[in-house]
């Protein structure tokens, strides 16, 4: 887990770093060319502009004059400091230059190759005489329609070059600068937002050791903030399941020890009694038939929410009266009137209810609603099951005028593994087993009670399509 945090971590930092570096490379390229166009241009323009010039002012007297005469004039009234003027002839060859020398040397530049060919030539480059960088240019003097000479204009760019240079220079620092600045950056942001998570983990490793009281600290409001939250949430909702499920087992392994062991000691009373108290016998087999009925419904509620968990309960569904399997589920326990003295009175819609349900399923959430009803009323009391039709919806309605349920307990029933603290055994799935039934044939079921009125329980069922 610790590997996994340090990779998020680095990841972060490097793409962050990446971007900047990419942004910063972007911009100190651009920065670069505008330091280096404009500086070589400036000189470069500076060169061009006082050639032109010089040429403007002076080209029909250098035209007049003989070659030798033209050096003269050159050095007398063009020879100007900063700047190197050189005198070539129409092949590029050095006639003199502004400090009075006519070294034997040839000019084969751009700038003179331009010249010669009757426009201004521009060059920026090492002198191959002097060895210095220059920004030179060239322009011919005519007389009439022939090049007679050429004058050189040249600066050295030593200076220009040192500017750019430090220039340059401190581009590069400043990226430096703002690179490790971004990267302390981002190790501050990468820590500040992994560090929760790190916290998350940590309350995660301690939850899956069994330490249920850790909690995840929430430190802003942001999406972890909330992620935190969410998982405090979740631990205490898990904790909460946890501790139900272990009532569960405890409640279920005592309601199974209790019919077993009524039924083992009926058993052995009866194998060592006397055949002829008939009396006795009948009460063994009454009781013994009594609590198989309860273990075997406690199996049947175990494998029920087993299937339902493993999300594999078949549903064999066909389109029936919504009437049967209620009629058939009220008949087969009004058998239960005589021993609770409680009226199970039913009024069913004398128009056919048609769905699409199976019909089982049905009966199954009905025995299960009647039998609640039955154990919370009182002797003297009644359960009324009603169905009617609302709108598009098959409505089933099982009401008592039992104890009621207290508002506590009454958003939990429905909850796997939830028990009110009635007095009464069961294995607390029975009412979760019947919502989830409900659901998977597309309907909903709802209570409504008030402790000492009684419960009233609707299932609504979506009828069938054009019925």
């Amino acid at each position: 887990m610790k590997i996994g945090m340090s990779s998020i971590k680095t990841r972060m930092v490097w793409s962050y770093l990446l971007l900047v570096f990419f942004v910063v490379s972007v911009l100190g390229v651009l920065f670069g060319s505008l330091i280096w166009n404009y500086y070589y241009g400036s000189a470069q323009s500076s060169v061009k502009q006082r050639a032109i010039s010089a040429l403007a002012q002076h080209s029909r007297s250098l035209a007049s004059l003989t070659p030798q005469d033209q050096g003269q004039y050159m050095l007398k009234y063009m020879a100007e400091g900063g700047t190197r003027l050189q005198l070539l002839d129409g092949d590029g060859n050095v006639r003199i230059d502004s400090d009075g020398f006519a070294e034997e040397l040839r000019y084969t530049t751009p700038d003179v190759k331009s010249a010669e060919l009757g426009s201004t030539g521009t060059w920026m480059g090492i002198d191959p005489y002097y060895g210095e960088r220059v920004a030179s240019v060239t322009v011919p003097v005519w007389n009439g329609v022939r090049i007679v000479s050429m004058l050189r204009y040249s600066a050295g760019l030593s200076q220009v070059d040192d500017m750019v240079l430090q220039l340059i220079r401190m581009t590069f620092f400043v990226a430096i600068g703002v690179l490790l600045l971004v990267l302390g950056l981002s190790l501050w942001m990468a820590h500040r937002i992994v560090k929760p998570i790190k916290e998350l983990t940590r309350a995660a490793r301690y939850m899956a050791d069994g330490d249920w009281t850790r909690r995840a600290y929430k430190r802003n409001n942001d999406e972890i903030g909330q992620l935190a939250e969410t998982f405090n949430s979740m631990v205490t909702e898990l904790e909460k399941r946890e501790r139900l499920k272990n009532d569960f087992i405890s409640s279920i392994s005592h309601e199974l020890r209790t019919p077993l062991t009524s039924i083992k000691g009926w058993s052995e009373t009866l194998k060592d009694g006397q055949p002829e108290d008939t009396e006795e016998m009948q009460m063994g087999l009454s009781i013994i038939s009594r609590e198989t009925e309860r273990l075997s419904g406690l199996v049947e509620d175990l494998l029920d929410f087993s299937k339902l968990s493993a999300r594999n309960m078949e549903m064999l569904t066909e389109t029936l009266d919504f009437n049967g399997p209620v009629r058939e589920t009220v008949r087969q326990l009004a058998v239960r009137e005589e021993q609770t003295g409680v009226k199970l009175l039913a009024s069913l819609g004398k128009s056919p209810i048609i769905v699409r349900a199976d019909a089982n399923r049905i009966k199954q959430v009905m025995i299960n609603l009647i039998d609640n009803a039955f154990k919370y009323t009182p002797h003297g009391g009644s359960i009324r099951v009603t169905t009617t039709v609302s709108g598009d919806e098959a409505v089933l309605t099982v009401a008592d005028t039992g104890t009621g349920i207290s508002p506590e307990d009454l958003p939990h029933v429905t909850e796997k593994f939830y028990k009110a603290s009635t007095g009464h055994g069961g294995s607390g799935l029975g009412l979760a087993i019947c919502g989830e039934i409900i659901d998977l044939h597309g309907g909903t079921m709802s209570i409504d009670s008030e402790p000492g009125a009684g419960t009233i329980v609707t299932v609504k069922l979506p009828l069938l399509a054009g019925e």
